[in-house]
């Protein structure tokens, strides 16, 4: 009993710290370059600062122009990733130097899921029993055979990029109501969060 409580909040404390980690390091990425671009443009914000008569509200002239600079920026880097030129180097740079970053697959995998970026490859989610009895494993349906396979992509918590791809008998699949995206944060957080998923088994199922 003691190790299965030690156990379930050792995974727990995990899949919290993989859910807001990536929450923490873009902040502290925005952090460093807010300081970089403002740095930067110093002469500019304080130009800014002295010309517009906005009195009380002059503090609030440096942070606005070093977000909007911030801002622009993105927007003209995500317009040249956009071109063929810039995506041979965007991947050529992220292949070569950003892949080999500690956690850096999984944490851009883990945002792009969060956001909604990345588009999901799974149909539909459902519960399965991979043994044939009574254990039931959260899994993605990724395709359908005619002669009653389903062909499933059971994840590993807390990282939902790698996984196991089962062939069951339709009768060992058991579609969930619940979103792609619901379940995909109920992996990442080893499983806390669930209740919908296991109320989620549809009827017919």
């Amino acid at each position: 009993m003691l190790n299965r409580t030690k156990k379930f909040f050792k995974t727990t404390i995990l899949g919290g710290v993989i859910v807001i980690l990536p929450a923490i390091i873009l902040s502290l990425a925005f952090k460093w370059l807010f300081g970089v671009v403002g740095n930067a443009i110093e002469p500019l914000t304080n130009l800014a600062e002295r010309q517009l008569p906005l009195n009380e509200y002059n503090k609030y002239i440096a942070p606005v122009i070093v977000i909007s600079v911030i801002m622009l920026g993105c927007f003209l880097l995500g317009l040249f990733v956009r071109t063929k030129l810039g995506q041979m180097i965007y991947m050529g740079f992220e292949n070569s130097f950003l892949s080999k970053a500690p956690g850096y697959r999984m944490i851009k995998e883990t945002v792009n899921h969060l956001l909604g970026k990345k588009t999901s490859p799974f149909s539909s989610v459902a519960l399965v029993q991979i043994y044939e009895n009574d254990t039931l494993v959260t899994a993605f349906i990724t395709d359908e055979h005619d002669n009653g396979k389903v062909t499933v992509f059971v994840p590993t918590g807390p990282n939902p990029t790698s996984g196991f791809i089962y062939h069951l008998d339709r009768k060992f699949v058991h579609p969930v109501d619940i979103s792609v995206e619901n379940a995909m944060r109920s992996v990442i957080s080893c499983g806390a969060g669930s209740e919908k998923l296991i109320k989620g088994i549809r009827d017919d199922a």
